[in-house]
């Protein structure tokens, strides 16, 4: 098994490298127009995103299928969190501000590309930041824009999601602000991020010729009280995981659900 992987170790660093160039190919000449060509914006900032992610994904071999329509107006969007590259995969479809871990900021030239296109980062362990970003997550959507949260707080290989965290619900339901739930799922037990750094994932993940990923975005839900806000998304989430992976043959949590022996008829 090792042997058979030695390949796709060299295709994995060749997309590093690739991508890497996309995002500097991208960031360096935006950041110097930018300074007298043309005015820095969200839409011109949006569409530099856009140009990146259509040759982004076909770079690491992502496929995506995807159910549903994007809200026409500002909201919270929440989806579950299974790996690195999920914020590739949504905001290909989705003009957003991604709400991220302060460790993003750490890295060369993808933490300027991220600070461009919009995010908002948190330190999790820290109670000020999270307020703060809580904010700005709220200044964000009533500012007219999208903001993409991921209420688990952190990657999870388990099939059903983790308890969403109260947070976002707690500030939509005092603000009246519209939460669109998303799920977003991988074929393949290589596309989990479980208990390692981010070169160790990547490799773990972008080995393999294709990602193969589904997602379905829901229907917006309002509501003064967060807590049945927060369960009603958290529901609707873990049965439509459970939908995608009971019709996907093949995928790991597929294999879980329905071992040897006992198929889905």
């Amino acid at each position: 098994m090792i042997l058979l992987r030695i390949p796709g170790f060299f295709l994995a660093i060749i997309r590093f490298v690739l991508l890497f160039t996309l995002v500097a190919v991208h960031i360096i000449p935006y950041m110097i127009l930018s300074s007298f060509a043309f005015q820095h914006t969200t839409e011109s900032a949006f569409k530099l995103r856009k140009s990146f992610m259509n040759l982004a994904l076909p770079i690491l071999g992502m496929k995506i299928d995807m159910k549903g329509e994007i809200y026409e107006k500002p909201a919270l969007y929440v989806c579950n969190h299974r790996t690195l590259s999920d914020p590739v995969a949504i905001t290909y479809f989705l003009n957003a501000f991604v709400i991220a871990k302060a460790e993003v900021a750490d890295i060369p030239l993808l933490n300027k590309g991220a600070k461009i296109t919009g995010i908002i980062y948190v330190k999790r362990e820290s109670k000020d930041s999270r307020k703060a970003t809580r904010q700005a997550m709220i200044d964000t959507v009533k500012s007219g824009l999208n903001v993409l949260v991921y209420p688990e707080g952190t990657t999870n290989g388990n099939l059903e999601t983790l308890p969403y965290r109260p947070g976002t619900f707690v500030e939509a339901a005092k603000h009246g602000i519209p939460i669109v739930p998303v799920v977003l799922e991988y074929k393949t037990k290589w596309d989990l991020w479980l208990d390692h750094g981010i070169p160790h994932q990547w490799f773990k993940q972008f080995w393999k010729l294709r990602t193969h990923c589904k997602m379905v975005i829901g229907e917006p839900v309002v509501s003064d009280d967060f807590e049945w806000m927060r369960k009603e998304i958290e529901d609707w989430s873990n049965a439509e995981i459970i939908s995608i992976h009971e019709d996907w043959e093949g995928s790991y949590f597929h294999k879980q659900m329905f071992p040897p022996g006992n198929e889905k008829i």
